[in-house]
């Protein structure tokens, strides 16, 4: 069995929180590369989305292998270092604890991994995303997999009638449910529809029970019981065969989801799918960005990557991106704009609450009876 193994940290920022500094990414390639030469991975790439660092590698010893979790641990803390002396900034933000302890579920970084048999033909895509949320795919993977309209395969391909199962998690209570599409379409859209604290993690095809994809949920400030930024998840797809098409799987980007992140984690904002070499989130800090690497494997080897949103396809999203980036930074520390009370528990909102609770009253209470009299208006001649 082969395991693909997507994980990821922000362990430093340049300039700001808007890209990956050079070093950190060779370091990151130098450490991966040297545990191949170990046999401890078949292949690995290391890529990046705004300031967060992706480790994709392949390997057959399963998810959850405290082995490969400590390489991209190890990995993260040697990438701090050198962050720390480029003076990077938020050096090691998503590095939680001081010491690996046997996973790194619940340390900081995201994870996402499948464990798979190649099958003769093996495309697959990694996206990666940067100042958003856990739950921002949830949209987009319910296109992919639930929407014929998105997916004509879910209609005319026989392996895809049948639908697919969807594992959902509460982020928020450590709970997790499967639901199957289509027949259980409307349940499931009643908790999914709930990004902040429903997660999509993992889909099966209905027909075959082989997983067709997995995704990051790990929300940081729920880990930490603070704010630490944003969670930046990360997604893998198969494609073609039994799940949907290549084209099928990007199509929903064609529209730049709403989703949560962007300035200080605490925005709402338009998922822009770019190019690598765009993927360097600037204005606002933002707004949320999008890469989509496409490989083949073959006998674990990722043959790649394609740079699949380097389309001129996406040139109208990425224009339609920015008019709605300009309409909501109008509404400034106004919702929509800003996330609802109950997503800003980690920033300043509770100091501030708890700064001024004695100062409010009952709507019954006038104030000690003291009233404010307006001052009369002069007349005027």
């Amino acid at each position: 069995m082969l395991t693909i193994s997507v994980i990821k940290a922000d362990i430093g920022g340049f300039v700001g929180h808007s890209a990956s500094h050079p070093d950190i990414l060779a370091l990151g390639q130098e450490w991966l590369t040297r545990a191949q030469q170990k046999g401890l991975l078949i292949d690995s790439h290391v890529s990046h989305c705004g300031d967060d660092m992706f480790l994709i590698m392949t390997h057959e010893r399963g998810e959850d292998n405290e082995e490969i979790h400590k390489l991209a641990w190890d990995t993260f803390i040697a990438g701090t270092e050198v962050a720390k002396k480029l003076k990077l900034y938020g050096a090691g933000q998503d590095l939680l604890t001081d010491a690996f302890s046997g996973n790194i579920k619940g340390a900081g970084p995201g994870s996402a991994e499948m464990e798979i048999e190649e099958r003769p033909s093996e495309p697959i895509i990694v996206f990666m995303a940067d100042k958003t949320s856990a739950g921002a795919f949830n949209l987009p993977l319910y296109k992919m997999f639930a929407d014929p309209f998105n997916t004509p395969g879910l209609i005319i391909a026989e392996p895809l009638h049948k639908g697919f199962r969807f594992q959902v998690q509460d982020v928020q209570n450590h709970k997790q449910i499967e639901l199957d599409a289509p027949n259980e379409l409307y349940d499931l859209l009643v908790f999914i529809g709930a990004p902040s604290r429903y997660a999509i993690k993992r889909i099966y095809n209905r027909l075959t029970g082989e997983i067709a994809a997995v995704s990051s949920t790990d929300k940081l400030s729920l880990i930490a019981g603070r704010y630490v930024g944003k969670d930046d998840p990360a997604v893998v797809v198969r494609c073609q065969g039994n799940f949907p098409a290549v084209g099928e799987v990007i199509e929903p980007f064609t529209t730049p989801w709403i989703v949560e992140g962007w300035m200080r984690g605490s925005h709402h904002g338009p998922l822009m799918p770019v190019a690598l070499k765009d993927a360097h989130p600037s204005r606002f800090d933002g707004p949320p960005r999008l890469v989509s690497l496409g490989f083949q494997l073959a006998n674990g080897k990722l043959i790649g990557p394609r740079d699949l949103f380097d389309d001129p396809g996406y040139d109208h999203t990425r224009e339609e991106a920015n008019h709605i980036a300009d309409f909501l930074r109008k509404h400034g520390p106004f919702e929509p704009h800003r996330l609802p009370l109950e997503e800003m528990e980690y920033t300043t909102m509770p100091a501030v609450a708890a700064k001024l609770e004695g100062r409010w009253t009952d709507l019954a209470d006038d104030g000690n009876k003291k009233k404010i009299m307006a001052a009369p208006i002069a007349e005027v001649e």
